[in-house]
């Protein structure tokens, strides 16, 4: 799939950039190029201790900034694939500095639009996120109005032989921000910050979400927004796999927080089709009919009024398998009994 492709990860040097980096080297060592497109030089020079150009020579480090269009032309020539990853997704940050994240995560996605688009990139895929179904912040509103520009990228590519897709998935286990890690560093002090107990949230490993994008890589038709099938989980359960001992302590929602998060909203349900493993929301108007893509990829459509979240979600992860996963997963790990 990716022998002899040139690809490039915008983000690069984030926590999915970097797995997904570490994943394509060792699944298809002739690569012919990775390039890390992020606007850290730190972390870039973290990641080239982790990665040398001596023992990756496909590997190149490329700083710029998805506001930058130029810049993105300049380090688009002579790629085949394009990850982007690159977004400001902390939501009290964005409601208080709004206009930056739309810099960011709706005109950085034009730029990267426009570039794939002049510089003959065969396949585009974009991360997305739960909170971009029927947002609630400004965060989320951000990336539903950047899926929408990817996906409406279809009707203007012409005669070029490109597909944009996006891939959409709830919380990476023990990303930077999230909240495993945060209740990781908050247990020692023996009290743990609750928001709402009826809360949940969609769970994916980082690795997951890497093996979902280079699936849509090799399996997208362009236009879809792909939903992988995950479990859920319940706030306090994830307190108490980390700190059973702990005393939870309720705080209250935070501004542009949700109970329960979405992934596929009931409006969806009329163009949204199950591919198995994902479900698939296909363009009301694009290259192709849901009668097609179900006849060719052997999806059916789900049933009419059908909504994912993570609250009616019938699979749950238990306190033990939170506690597994986290011990598994995340850096730090559990103590016996933390």
């Amino acid at each position: 799939m990716l022998t002899d492709k040139s690809i490039l990860v915008t983000g690069g040097t984030g926590s999915f950039g970097k797995a997904f980096v570490r994943t394509v080297l060792e699944r298809y060592p002739k690569v012919r190029r990775l390039v890390v497109f992020s606007r850290d030089e730190l972390k870039q020079f973290e990641m080239q201790q982790v990665f040398p150009a001596s023992q990756y020579p496909c590997l190149r480090y490329f700083i710029g900034d998805v506001r930058d269009e130029a810049r993105l032309h300049r380090a688009l020539e002579g790629i085949d694939v394009v990850v982007h990853a690159a977004a400001l997704k902390q939501v009290p940050a964005a409601e208080y500095n709004p206009f930056e994240c739309i810099k960011t995560n709706v005109l950085g996605a034009q730029n990267l639009i426009e570039a794939c688009l002049s510089n003959g990139v065969e396949k585009v895929v974009a991360l997305s996120t739960d909170k971009a179904a029927a947002p609630v912040n400004l965060y989320g509103a951000t990336k539903l109005c950047s899926d929408k520009l990817f996906i409406a990228a279809n009707n203007i590519k012409g005669s070029r032989d490109i597909r944009f897709s996006v891939v959409r998935y709830g919380n990476v286990m023990g990303s930077r921000g999230s909240v495993i890690p945060f209740f990781l560093e908050r247990a020692r002090t023996g009290v743990l910050p609750i928001t709402d107990p009826r809360m949940t949230r969609f769970n994916i490993s980082l690795q997951e979400g890497v093996d979902m994008v280079l699936w849509s890589i090799d399996n997208a038709w362009g236009g879809e927004v792909l939903v992988p099938k995950i479990p859920s989980y319940r706030i306090t359960d994830v307190a108490t796999a980390v700190g059973a001992q702990c005393r939870q302590e309720i705080v209250g929602v935070r501004p542009g927080e949700k109970i329960h998060e979405e992934m596929i909203t009931a409006s969806d349900s009329a163009s949204t089709v199950d591919l198995g493993d994902y479900y698939a929301i296909l363009p009301m108007a694009g290259q192709f009919t849901l009668e097609e893509y179900c006849a060719q990829t052997g999806a059916k459509l789900v049933e009419s009024g059908f909504a994912y979240d993570s609250g009616t979600n019938p699979q749950f992860l238990s306190v033990d398998e939170l506690r597994g996963l986290i011990a598994h997963h995340v850096d730090g790990l559990l103590s016996a009994e933390q």
